[in-house]
């Protein structure tokens, strides 16, 4: 049964949206920059007005954290280490240039961010995919850790299904963390993580209802007010669209609570929950000539291809201010992820039903003490754990129409994690900023094949140690070089976790050793960036068999990853910034092994070799804001022996006008791909390339009312 976008629909949602932007005074917020070792506060965060980035020299010479927009700082206190503490590249988005994006999902959002790779199948909910560090989106290897709100938000073999629940509006910031020198995470943390996080505090009220190409209708409305004491903030999205494609409807929406409690200045307590439905029919893929010539149509064998998908994240939050100089967080977490989707990939195949069923039990823990040493200009240290209980159940039948012919996967398993940490950040001197950490993560589990009723235990793993270490140095005001080391881990998701005969021996966890040097500067008040060279070199590395019926894996074996990173921000005048990022990325197989070696000195499939986006900001009157942003990337191979062609090179130039009509309500205009450049993904199944257009030009004009 398609999913069918029934206009009538909409008019639910848009006096929803318009109902809770009740009138309520705005918050006003204070910018400000602090030392490494000092947290941002985040309390309290309302960016529905932000003004411009004005970061000290000084200020930049001892962060290295790469800015895009604005930084919405408030209140002082203690609390646990931030990003700003992780020496490598890190990268911030602000909410001035997510909230009024026109996205099917934020996965898109974090194409403005510099090095990231996205991957966009365009296969209803499989819709896409963020990467970086010379890693693919293609799910063999999901390299990315992914936190909302601070809640681990990756289900079980790594994927981002929970970022489904968040929609453009409510989202604060993104970032991301490029490197492996990150102690604070440990499950899927192998190139880095990305994080977002949404409004929380503040008394706001805000509401948009848009509407564009492909019939897409989108409403979003966000709320909040906060007390002295109790601070409460609500979401709301809904979004329908045909699709480019024949066959690609979608109909998702999301809801999302936060209630903080502070009974004194020192102490903070909360819960979230935020839930999420989406179902989408899926277009499948197309020949390369059928792709070129007829981009939007779908075959007759995927006219029962869709999807139905639902996540909800539920948490509870501590935070306490135990002394002046000792502090205490906390976060517990509920995650639950379901799934049924029928996909059918060749007219060679059998369509697939797939059910996942997840929830992950989980909690971080973080205590944070800042002795105050006589000969040190800055101490802080901070131990961490953390642990997170999975229950998992992954089926799979062949299908005809959605009639079950034949179930080739039936299993239940539980994926259990354990994790600790401690680091130290040292300041000896002005100048020199060392942070060495330490990190271990212990792993145990069961699964049980249901088929036959056999139970296998999880590889032992061991204790996987990473010891890391970063260093920043600030000769001169406006300067700072960095650099870092750090060992990140990949290990079994799935069916792969899990000895199964043949295998009778212990999986060795893949161990990525990394390490970058880099520059960040800031010579003048309108101008800052950064340079930076990394390599990530792994061994014993495994990727998913993503069609194999039992869910095993294939051996990659050692593999080396190297890149260079440029990225500035350009404040031209009061009124035009510009931004710009360049990354080169190589990843080479060094030795796949006895088994593959025509693999031997090849390129890993589906990395492209070049990334660029960048960005024009200009405020042409009080009123009037105009922006133009591109992603473009090169082309990749498409296996691991590269014989079968490079294709996906991708050029997408995007632009949009907002107007102010009055004080609380403004227009605004979105047009992407505006010159409806052919774009495309492309994949291999063994014997042939299969084609899923990118969506050409369109266009999206929205109403947003803020009080």
């Amino acid at each position: 049964m398609s999913i069918t976008a029934n206009q009538k629909t909409w008019f639910i949602p848009a006096c929803f949206a318009i109902a809770m932007t009740a009138q309520a005074e705005p918050v006003q917020q204070e910018d400000s920059d602090r030392d490494a070792s000092d947290p941002t506060d985040t309390r309290s965060s309302n960016s529905s007005s932000l003004a411009p980035v004005a970061r000290t020299v000084a200020a930049i010479g001892a962060d290295p954290t790469f800015v895009l927009g604005t930084i919405d700082v408030s209140g002082t206190r203690t609390g646990s280490l931030t990003s700003k503490n992780i020496l490598t590249s890190v990268d911030r988005v602000d909410a001035d240039h997510i909230e009024n994006q026109n996205a099917r999902s934020p996965w898109e959002l974090f194409g403005q961010m510099p090095g990231v790779l996205l991957t966009d199948f365009n296969q209803g909910t499989t819709s896409g995919k963020l990467s970086f560090r010379g890693f693919n989106g293609e799910g063999e290897i999901n390299a990315v850790k992914l936190l909302i709100d601070g809640v681990p938000s990756n289900s079980n073999d790594g994927n981002m299904p929970f970022m489904d629940a968040v929609f453009p509006l409510e989202i604060d910031s993104l970032e991301t963390v490029r490197g492996t020198n990150d102690p604070r995470y440990g499950l899927h943390n192998i190139a880095g993580n990305a994080s977002i996080s949404t409004l929380t505090g503040g008394t706001y009220a805000r509401g948009r209802i848009g509407y564009g190409s492909y019939n897409t209708f989108e409403a979003d409305t966000v709320a909040g007010y906060e007390t002295d004491t109790f601070s409460q903030n609500y979401a709301f999205g809904y979004r329908q669209s045909q699709g480019y494609r024949d066959h690609s409807d979608m109909d998702k929406f999301g809801l999302a609570g936060k209630w903080f409690y502070s009974p004194t200045a020192h102490t903070r307590f909360g819960f979230s929950a935020r839930y999420a439905r989406v179902s989408a029919d899926e277009p499948g893929y197309l020949t390369d000539a059928d792709a070129r010539t007829r981009s939007t149509g779908s075959y007759a064998f995927n006219a029962t291809d869709q999807a139905t998908r639902e996540t909800g994240q539920y948490a509870l939050y501590a935070d306490v201010d135990l002394t002046n100089r000792l502090s205490w967080s906390a976060t517990a977490y509920l995650n639950t992820f379901r799934e049924r989707r029928w996909v059918t990939f060749s007219a060679s195949t059998s369509q697939q039903e797939r059910f996942s069923d997840e929830r992950h039990l989980g909690f971080l823990s973080t205590l944070t003490f800042r002795p105050q040493v006589d000969w040190l200009r800055d101490l802080a240290l901070e131990a961490g754990v953390s642990g997170e209980w999975q229950d998992d159940v992954s089926r799979r039948w062949l299908t005809n129409r959605h009639v079950r012919t034949s179930q080739t996967r039936d299993q239940a398993f539980s994926y259990d994690t354990w994790g600790a940490y401690v680091q130290a950040v040292i300041k000896p001197t002005d100048t020199l900023k060392i942070i060495p950490a330490y990190r271990v993560d212990v792993l145990n589990g069961q699964l049980t094949n249901n088929l036959t009723g056999t139970r296998y235990g999880m590889n032992d793993y061991g204790v996987i140690q990473q010891p890391k270490i970063s260093a920043v140095y600030t000769p001169w005001r406006g300067y700072s070089f960095y650099g870092n080391y750090g060992r990140s881990f990949q290990v079994g998701v799935g069916a792969g976790a899990y000895k199964i005969p043949p295998r009778t021996t212990d999986l060795a966890p893949s161990i990525n050793d990394g390490w970058e040097v880099g520059m960040k500067f800031q010579p003048a008040d309108w101008i800052d960036g950064r340079v930076a060279y990394w390599e990530q070199l792994a061994t014993n590395e495994v990727r998913r068999k993503l069609n194999d019926p039992t869910g095993d894996y294939d051996n990659l074996g050692k593999t080396k990853r190297h890149g260079v990173d440029l990225q500035a921000n350009l404040r031209i005048t009061r009124d035009v910034g510009l931004w710009f990022a360049y990354t080169y990325q190589m990843a080479r197989i060094v030795d796949p092994g006895p088994t593959s070696p025509a693999s031997t000195g090849k390129q890993v499939d589906h990395v492209p070799n070049h990334l660029l986006s960048a960005g024009l900001d200009y405020q042409v009157t009080p009123e009037l804001r105009l922006s133009a942003w591109t992603n473009a990337q090169s082309a990749y191979y498409l296996e691991q022996t590269n014989t079968k062609g490079k294709f996906g090179d991708a050029v997408t130039v995007n632009a949009r006008a907002a107007y102010r009509l009055s004080k609380s309500m403004t227009v605004d205009l979105q047009i992407t791909n505006l010159f409806n450049r052919y774009n495309e993904y492309v994949w291999y199944d063994g014997t042939q390339a299969l084609h899923s257009p990118a969506p050409r030009r369109a266009a999206f004009a929205s109403l947003t009312l803020s009080y």
